[in-house]
């Protein structure tokens, strides 16, 4: 037999018996699940971030857990099995890859997500014959954090050619976007949070341009600014230091030490 075969069918037997025997997984709902799972998504981001492989692994059995909890609720429910959800994504996958399982070239990986909006497209038009028309945003979740939603939006916008021709014309949008925002801040204007999240938004605009994900580079610059005031305060208290009675001149030169390491 096929090891991970094994090892999956393992897993969904310890959860037959887990959901008939043990008090706490019996109570378990959807519902009550959601939070838990979602902080095991952040656990397994922090992994990832910090390189940390073996933790990343550990994760990951997390969420297998999560994915098989759900699924035993809802076979439970009458509503879906595991069966159905692995051949929902697998077909799903066939569908959304004709470039592998059909006739569609493609030249690069851009090609690659544009054909992927586009089959969505497809598949909710067809979709939305019972329910109205669909936006081509309807399916970017509402509890997204806000940079995530962000992102998102416009990737779903470029997949439809809305999107910039080149990154010099993002970068303008930015730089124009900060010009608004420092003419409201001047006028001390009610419309200040407005520009900024305008600003925001183009800066998440350019840094797809340039292939980085504003969300982990805003999260690596926290952990080092982290890193650098932990050193701050430490450093400081070793001299006998407290950060309330020293001059921002003093408290530079340790950041200074801090970065230099």
């Amino acid at each position: 037999m096929d090891p991970r075969l094994e090892a999956f069918k393992r897993l969904l037997d310890i959860m037959d018996d887990l959901r008939a025997k043990c008090p706490w997984d019996r109570k378990q709902t959807m519902e009550t699940l959601r939070p838990l799972t979602i902080e095991e998504t952040y656990e397994l981001g922090d992994a990832i971030l910090n390189n940390d492989l073996a933790e990343v692994r550990n994760e990951l059995g997390d969420l297998m857990l999560h994915n098989v909890f759900y699924a035993k609720i809802g076979e439970e429910q009458g509503a879906f099995t595991i069966t159905d959800v692995l051949n929902g994504i697998c077909d799903k996958l066939i569908r959304r890859h004709p470039h592998i399982y059909g006739d569609v070239k493609v030249q690069n990986e851009e090609e690659v997500k544009a054909n992927w909006e586009q089959i969505k497209l497809k598949e909710k038009a067809k979709d939305g014959s019972a329910k109205g028309e669909r936006s081509v945003l309807e399916g970017v979740p509402r509890g997204l954090p806000s940079m995530v939603k962000a992102i998102r939006i416009q990737d779903k916008a470029r997949g439809v050619g809305f999107d910039w021709e080149h990154r010099d014309q993002v970068w303008e949008k930015v730089n124009e976007e900060l010009a608004e925002l420092k003419e409201e801040v001047e006028a001390d204007s009610p419309k200040q949070a407005d520009e900024l999240g305008d600003l925001l938004f183009s800066i998440v605009n350019y840094a797809r341009f340039l292939k980085i994900d504003p969300d982990e580079a805003l999260e690596r610059t926290n952990r080092k600014f982290i890193q650098r005031f932990q050193f701050l305060e430490n450093e400081s208290r070793k001299d006998g230091k407290k950060l309330g009675e020293m001059s921002l001149a003093e408290m530079d030169a340790y950041w200074e030490r801090a970065k230099s390491r």
